[in-house]
């Protein structure tokens, strides 16, 4: 279902074409034995020879932002995925001949509760009828043509997810486990040991007696390329010059919105007469007044606590009914808050656990219990939650069968129309910390009352705490000023030195960012450093998005490549660092024998750890250390170690105890490996895509059109 849900996320636009909760399936072969498939202009991307159509690409992108509010660079990142996906896929079925039918979609079609739930589609008897849903499709190829383009448009994404599933049901059956591969797992995971270590830090060796030339540096890495491949980058430094507010600006808001708390007087050019005009304070118009002075709309919704998300709360709940409290700053902006009603206890907090049974509502198909079941079974857990209700969380999370069982029943506050009516009722009628059991739609409800609060109905005159026009052609200047005189003087950083500017640095930007360090959504910037004609050492303006300006130099071009001592210098010296100061730790206690003489050093400590294993080889006060448990499960009881090199220093071990688990008879070692399968094969397709995309030729021209 993991496959079925996302491409139920990939149809939410569907939806809202046809008006009804499907999925974007396409059997449009199955109704015309037609399919939709235009030539290819300008590639965007070339897979192993195959060009990725563009126009259909950046429809995909277009629909993508639509649909879930995603930038123009987020979309294209999951077109592109899932474009390089499908289409790595569809060249492994074509090679070995695999297609799905009407029989494959239909079976898909029909696993998803959306669709078969959908009377539309349901026969006399009530059950889904797929027939009855291809004269649908049908249908509306003759009558909304529209909205059966869509679901064209869709036909790869379907006829390849019925092909990826004959294709890895094929790779299943032919993969198993030895008894012996079993074996070797299930030690593996169970095998323990525990031992007594020495720890020595690399920093007992000071940094002063380490020399790393930069001979070293490079032919370690030209020694592990692998480590150090980089796709091509850009570096770049700025000065932001940012659109924030004075506090003279600040104080003419707040002046501002205390002036509407009262009457005032005021001219009127048109009739030459003074006004008296109504208050926040006194005004029987308040929606009036809101919508006239306010920057946000007024917002009839009872709110809890909680939802206000300011510091001032507290007060606004304590106010009187008409009474205003402000001016307040409330992160970026300004208010005044007049409280027109309060309604107490009107927000709930329970937790509960829930005992489903086989057909009730959104009931877990794997639920056989019946509904006498379920409340004996919920009377039960009463009984124990009364005698302590300290368990209850404990008892939610071992008995429920709701979504809240992983946070111990609680289901936050919630009003009514939130919650089922019988379970609202129950906590609204009663006080807090009440046990009790309910019925609902959903199976039975032990419950427990944890809190109530009040809701209030606010109206904010709200004022965002921007810049005054004035503050705002300030900073043009300065921006504008900086960048002319970095062009003219080529002395950017002696001109940031002179203004006492903040500069930024940022490397290894690469050609489809579009969030730098203190500078979201600028594609723009990484556009212009990645065009031919940018030098380095040119500097330009950009806008910020949440206001005001960068001014932006390119330091420096980095080809796609082997990373240069420049970009990874520091981190290969690090490691060199340590590779150096194990080698002199070990040569200057290689006499020490025994734990017990390495520990008559100054703050060295011989330490315990017990029940280590293999497949999670963390050692507690030392931390991950792969090799080392690895040598510790290779030795005898009883034997000390050599000094050995690890992530985090340089060990000794004693291996006191090696626990083997005892042999599982035939059967249990067949389940094991069975689950073993289970738990690869959910990680099956992810792991093969991998490999297929590692494998692939690949030209990726994204950059060219984002």
């Amino acid at each position: 279902m993991a496959v079925l849900g996302k491409i139920r996320q990939r149809s939410i636009f569907l939806i809202l074409v046809i008006g009804m909760a499907l999925f974007a399936f396409v059997i449009s072969g199955v109704l015309d034995g037609s399919s939709s498939n235009t030539g290819p202009t300008d590639p965007i991307g070339v897979i192993n020879e195959e060009k990725i159509d563009t126009d259909y690409f950046r429809q995909m992108v277009e629909q993508t932002e639509r649909t879930y509010n995603y930038s123009a660079l987020q979309s294209v990142q999951l077109v592109w995925n899932q474009a390089l996906r499908n289409t790595i896929f569809d060249q492994q079925f074509e090679s070995l001949g695999i297609d799905a039918g009407k029989d494959q979609l239909e079976q898909i079609i029909a696993s998803d509760e959306n669709v078969i739930s959908n009377t539309n589609f349901q026969n006399e008897t009530g059950f889904f009828d797929f027939g009855i849903f291809t004269n649908y499709l049908a249908q509306m190829k003759a009558e909304n043509p529209i909205a059966y383009e869509n679901w064209k448009y869709q036909e790869k994404s379907i006829i390849g997810v019925a092909k990826q599933r004959i294709y890895l049901d094929l790779i299943k059956a032919s993969s198993g486990m030895t008894k012996a591969e079993t074996q070797s797992m299930y030690h593996l995971e169970n095998d323990n040991i525990n031992i007594q270590f020495v720890q020595l830090p690399f920093d007992i060796i000071p940094d002063s007696l380490i020399k790393i030339s930069d001979l070293e540096v490079k032919n370690y890495i030209k020694e592990n390329k692998n480590k150090f491949k980089r796709d091509a980058s850009r570096n770049i430094q700025y000065v932001a010059f940012r659109e924030n507010p004075t506090e003279d600006d600040l104080s003419k808001i707040r002046l501002r919105l205390d002036g509407l708390k009262e009457e005032r007087i005021s001219y009127n050019d048109v009739s030459k007469l003074t006004d008296t005009i109504e208050g926040f304070k006194r005004t029987d118009k308040i929606l009036d007044f809101v919508d006239q002075y306010s920057e946000v709309s007024f917002d009839s919704v009872y709110k809890a606590r909680g939802e206000l998300n300011n510091e001032y709360a507290d007060i606004l709940f304590k106010l009187t009914p008409g009474e205003v409290f402000g001016p307040y700053k409330d992160g970026r902006e300004f208010k005044i808050s007049r409280l027109i009603d309060l309604k107490e206890n009107a927000s709930l907090r329970a937790s509960h656990i829930l005992l489903a049974y086989k057909d009730a509502t959104r009931a877990n198909p794997s639920i056989i219990r019946s509904k006498k079941e379920a409340r004996l079974e919920a009377n039960r857990i009463l009984k124990i939650v009364k005698r302590s209700s300290g368990k209850f969380e404990d008892l939610a999370r071992q008995f429920s069968d709701g979504p809240t069982k992983t946070r111990g029943g609680d289901l936050s506050f919630f009003r009514e129309g939130e919650m089922a009516q019988e379970l609202f009722d129950f906590v609204n009628k009663n006080r807090v910390g009440r046990l009790g059991l309910i019925e609902t739609e959903f199976g039975f409800h032990v419950v427990k009352i944890t809190d109530k609060d009040d809701l209030a109905l606010i109206a904010d005159v709200v004022a965002a705490a921007v810049p005054s026009d004035k503050t705002s052609n300030e900073i043009f200047r300065n921006a504008t000023q900086f960048e002319m005189d970095s062009n003219e003087t080529g002395d950017f950083i002696g001109l940031v030195e002179k203004s006492n500017y903040d500069l930024i640095p940022v490397k290894q930007i690469t050609v489809l960012e579009e969030n730098l360090p203190g500078l979201p959504k600028q594609r723009a910037i990484v556009r212009w450093i990645f065009e031919e004609d940018s030098k380095v050492g040119d500097v330009k303006r950009f806008s910020i998005s949440d206001g005001g300006y960068s001014v932006v130099q390119l330091t420096s071009k980095v080809k796609e490549g082997l990373a240069n001592i420049d970009d990874v210098g520091s981190q290969v010296r690090e490691i060199l660092k340590k590779e150096k100061k194990a080698k002199l730790i070990k040569e200057r206690f290689k006499n020490k024998v025994s734990l017990e003489n390495l520990a008559e050093l100054e703050d060295i400590n011989i330490e315990i750890a017990s029940v280590i294993n293999q497949k999670n080889p963390s050692i507690v006060g030392a931390g991950n250390e792969p090799y080392i448990v690895g040598v510790a499960f290779a030795m005898k009881e009883g034997d000390t170690s050599q000094l050995i090199k690890g992530n985090n220093g340089v060990y000794k071990v004693l291996l006191l105890k090696k626990n083997i688990v005892e042999e599982l008879d035939r059967d249990s070692y067949v389940n094991y490996a069975r689950t073993i399968r289970q738990r690869q094969s959910e990680r099956l397709s992810e792991s093969i895509f991998k490999a297929l995309e590692s494998a692939a030729s690949i030209e990726d021209n994204r950059s060219l059109y984002y």
